[in-house]
């Protein structure tokens, strides 16, 4: 099968942040979608995000209304895995984030889907030689794990258990490229993938400065949005160094930093389970910095989350990949 020939394609766990956006993802760019989950409560609650999300792109002018209902046509809902599945050549998964859940999903596409369906699993960091163990068909299970959201964010990174094909990672490639994506193949399983494990080893060090006293739950977001992250926006690490490294390169600053970075990791956070104290400390931290934004950037969630998609649509357009 080439990418060229998938048509159709299943969302199960469609109620989700994930799944509800994969659904606005793979709508917006004009494929039918059967959305999958456990009852008519959980698809009510998908249609509302997907006619939320939807409505938003008109509003930002990147989707027209009459286009917008041909999108929400394309949709069909339902709480039978037969009826999702039976007859669609690409699944992408975005149910809970637990091995027993995904593999008892993954069964039921087993009895159902065409043996030849790619599965694709939203998964932010399951190996998944563990979620297809016990499939019929583990050689079509892979990993494709978006950003949130996954109909604005282009990254997927698609992992390989131990029996998947190397067909079907080309065809996932081929498949999300073909839609806007920018997907990266990892060469070997590692759980919490790429930007995951990059993201949380950051985060280890804010929680630890945070904990020590150097600066505030606040401070450290600040830190990131108008310091690094200004950059990581544009350019991943390693060219932010050659860029930094001027006529020397990448090479010539880690030999001039490297002994000075070396005191800072000597003396960085190294510790592996989440401090007690974090998670009280931190949803008080978030709450003031909630109430300290500006009006117009937004003080709920909801106002924020706008903003946010707001500014990642200015950043996308910059970067031309809307």
């Amino acid at each position: 099968m080439k990418a060229s020939e998938i048509k159709k394609v299943a969302v199960l766990g469609g109620s989700g942040m994930i799944g509800s956006s994969w659904t606005t993802n793979f709508l917006w760019r004009g494929l039918p979608v059967h959305v999958y989950d456990v009852s008519e409560e959980c698809l009510k609650t998908a249609r509302d995000r997907v006619r939320g999300n939807l409505q938003y792109l008109v509003n930002k002018g990147l989707l027209t209304q009459e286009k917008m209902n041909v999108a929400l046509g394309l949709a069909r809902y339902t709480t039978s895995m037969e009826t999702a599945v039976k007859d669609v050549p690409f699944i992408q998964e975005a149910a809970p984030e637990k091995y027993d859940v995904k593999q008892a999903l993954l069964a039921e596409v087993d009895r159902y889907a065409p043996a030849e369906a790619v599965f694709a699993s939203s998964t932010s960091g399951l190996l998944i030689t563990e979620i297809a163990k016990d499939s019929a068909h583990p050689e079509r299970c892979l990993g494709a794990h978006p950003y949130n959201p996954p109909h604005l964010i282009p990254l997927i990174e698609i992992s390989k258990g131990e029996k998947t094909s190397a067909a079907a990672v080309t065809l996932a490639y081929d498949f999300y490229r073909s839609h806007g994506k920018e997907p990266i193949i990892l060469q070997k399983e590692a759980l919490g993938f790429i930007a995951n494990r990059l993201s949380v080893a950051l985060y280890r060090e804010a929680i630890d400065l945070v904990l020590k006293g150097v600066c505030s739950v606040e401070d450290i977001d600040k830190a990131v949005c108008f310091g690094p992250g200004l950059r990581y926006a544009l350019m991943g690490p390693n060219l932010i160094y050659q860029l930094g490294g001027g006529p020397f390169g990448i090479k010539g600053i880690m030999q001039h930093i490297g002994p000075s970075v070396e005191l800072w990791w000597a003396d960085m956070a190294d510790w592996k389970k989440v401090p007690p104290a974090w998670p009280d400390m931190a949803q008080e931290g978030v709450l003031k910095e909630m109430a300290n934004r500006p009006e117009e950037q937004g003080k709920t969630p909801e106002e924020i989350a706008r903003w946010r998609d707001d500014g990642l649509l200015a950043l996308l357009k910059f970067l031309n990949k809307v």
